[in-house]
């Protein structure tokens, strides 16, 4: 019926195959989580990270396995999982090649960007058998990154930090730069060796950003932030925004909404450009 899931392919290469019977998963990406549960696979989700915190209030129910980067082992042994799910950049590769040599069926996954949603819905869509699930779930995407690309534009550069103490931002080698690049915003630095650099905060760069933003995660950025970086660096608040991190970063079910955030919070700074130019 769906010749989209002959072949289920994780990020490493790996070909899984479908389950036969319930499943017992483990899921260590807190997007992914939620996307189970989009997937109406609540029932065979077996363990969590305290990350995973969507869809709330039920992901509670599921027993947690500690963090994304250090989980108690023996507590997920004890859930005898049939799959664990992980991800390249939020997991340790020292922790998914110690799960797959105990024995337990790894998916590794690694979306790069928007589009790779798509593939990642009827990956999970497809081992667990919700692949109609899956395609309402891709043709809600694809209505979403269709409403994103019927507008055009103004091209801006911008500042997206994750991190202070030391300042940190993203790489146009990203997830996030790539989901921002769908509204013309370029992420700079313009050229790193880190996916996640540190950033030197000189007046090159300020005066290069046309938008700086302040991520809610993994540090949560707040107001007060926002202000105590205007003065320190001189800055003009007014090119300042807090932004929901859930919206660019989380891949699954939520970057369908994310989609839709992106457009307004885009259109709110057109008009908002277009306001100071009329003023000039």
């Amino acid at each position: 019926m769906y010749p989209e899931y002959s072949e289920l392919r994780d990020a490493l290469g790996v070909r899984h195959t479908p389950v036969t019977a319930p499943a017992r998963i483990v899921s260590l990406v807190p997007s992914i989580t939620e996307l189970l549960f989009a997937l109406g696979l609540a029932d065979q989700l077996a363990g969590r990270t305290h990350y995973c915190i969507h869809p709330a209030p039920a992901v509670k129910q599921i027993p947690s396995v500690g963090g994304t980067k250090k989980i108690h082992y023996t507590r997920l042994q004890a859930l005898r999982p049939t799959h664990v799910i992980v991800n390249i950049d939020e997991n340790p590769r020292e922790l998914a090649e110690r799960l797959m040599a105990d024995g337990l069926p790894v998916i590794v996954t690694h979306p790069l960007a928007p589009e790779d949603n798509i593939a990642l819905y009827r990956l999970l869509g497809g081992i667990f058998r919700r692949e109609a699930a899956a395609e309402r779930l891709v043709a809600a995407f694809e209505q979403a990154l269709a409403r994103l690309r019927a507008t055009t534009w103004p091209a801006r550069r911008v500042l997206y930090l994750i991190w202070r103490q030391p300042w940190m931002g993203v790489s146009r080698d990203t997830y996030i730069a790539r989901t921002l690049a769908l509204v013309g915003w370029e992420t700079l630095p313009a050229a790193t060796e880190s996916r996640y650099p540190v950033v030197e905060m000189n007046q090159d760069l300020l005066d290069m950003a046309e938008l700086i933003l302040f991520s809610s995660e993994p540090y949560h950025f707040q107001q007060d932030n926002l202000a105590c970086f205007a003065r320190d660096y001189a800055c003009p608040l007014e090119k300042l925004r807090l932004i929901d991190g859930e919206m660019t970063s989380w891949y699954g079910s939520r970057a369908i909404r994310g989609l839709d955030y992106l457009a307004r919070l885009a259109e709110a700074e057109r008009q908002h450009l277009e306001s100071a130019i009329r003023l000039t």
